[in-house]
């Protein structure tokens, strides 16, 4: 699956209206007040406002619209990313510099995970050796 792909579905998953739950409403985060068009939901963490809807007993909100134009020129940005950095991959000129490791760090890594290991294994082996080591007489 193509990255062009997998950000079109998580598009298609944000743009539909996110559904407001009980579990939502009890935490504390948002609070719901009624208007004359349905209800006002204020994020207590973000301070973002959404209009909601009440249809078939099931709340739906959406973004406001100063909101949606924020989100979308996010999305917009975010595009333009995405398609430069595939323009990137596809011309063999995307970077890795300063994002892998060196030899030196992978060596360190190895070294420390060796030590770690032993140091573990040498604990089973004690725990073991105690195990089959005869109970001291108890009478």
């Amino acid at each position: 699956m193509s990255i062009r792909n997998i950000v079109s579905a998580l598009v298609a998953v944000m743009l539909s209206a996110p559904v407001v739950s009980a579990q939502e409403t009890d935490s504390g985060r948002y609070t719901l007040e009624k208007s004359e068009s349905g209800f006002v939901r204020l994020d207590r963490q973000t301070g973002a406002v959404t209009l909601c809807t009440e249809a078939e007993g099931t709340l739906t909100c959406r973004m406001a619209a100063d909101e949606r134009a924020a989100y979308d020129a996010d999305l917009a940005r975010l595009e333009k990313r995405m398609e430069a950095l595939e323009t990137q991959i596809a011309s063999g000129t995307a970077s890795t510099s300063g994002n892998l490791p060196s030899d030196a760090e992978i060596d360190r890594s190895i070294s420390i995970m060796e030590r770690f290991m032993r140091a573990f294994f040498g604990l089973v082996q004690t725990f073991r050796d105690e195990e089959k080591a005869p109970a001291p007489d108890q009478t």
